[in-house]
C-alpha cells in the first residue's frame, strides 16, 4: 500500500484542480487507477475505472464554465488523504452561479493515483 505525504497529496489535489478547471475528463481519469472506484455521493453507485471516470466527468463538465476550484489539505494518514475543496462555476446553458462545498477522502495505491475517491459536497445556486 503507498502511502503519500502532505507534498504527494497537494500535487495530486492541483492534478484534480486543472483537470476540473480545464473541464478535461481524460486528465481527470489520469489521476486515478485503472480499477479506481470515484464515488461522487455516498448513495449512488461509484464510476469505476479510468473509462467510467472520464465518461462522468465529460457529462459534468460539459455544462459548466468558468471553474474556479480551491481547496486544503485537512489530513494525510497512511494511504488517505482528505481534504476540503470549493468550486464555483457557470451552469451552462443558463448562465447560473454556481457554489459548491466538499469534503473528498482519497485513498491512495500509488504515487499520484488515488484507487477510491469518496466525496460529500453541498450546492448552491442562483442568478449570477
Amino acid at each position: 500500500m503507498y502511502a503519500p505525504t502532505v507534498e504527494d497529496f497537494e500535487a495530486w489535489l492541483r492534478g484534480y484542480k486543472a483537470a476540473w478547471e480545464t473541464r478535461d475528463p481524460a486528465a481527470a481519469a489520469a489521476l486515478f487507477t485503472p480499477d479506481a472506484e470515484y464515488y461522487w455521493t455516498p448513495f449512488d453507485p461509484p464510476h469505476k475505472g479510468r473509462p467510467g471516470i472520464a465518461e462522468a466527468w465529460q457529462a459534468a463538465v460539459a455544462n459548466q464554465r468558468d471553474v474556479r476550484f480551491d481547496y486544503s489539505v485537512a489530513a494525510v494518514a497512511g494511504a488517505i488523504g482528505i481534504a476540503r475543496w470549493h468550486t464555483r462555476l457557470t451552469a451552462v446553458p443558463e448562465g447560473e452561479a454556481v457554489e459548491l462545498d466538499g469534503v473528498a477522502i482519497c485513498e491512495f495505491a500509488h504515487p499520484a493515483q488515488c484507487r477510491t475517491f469518496r466525496e460529500w459536497w453541498h450546492v448552491r445556486a442562483g442568478p449570477t
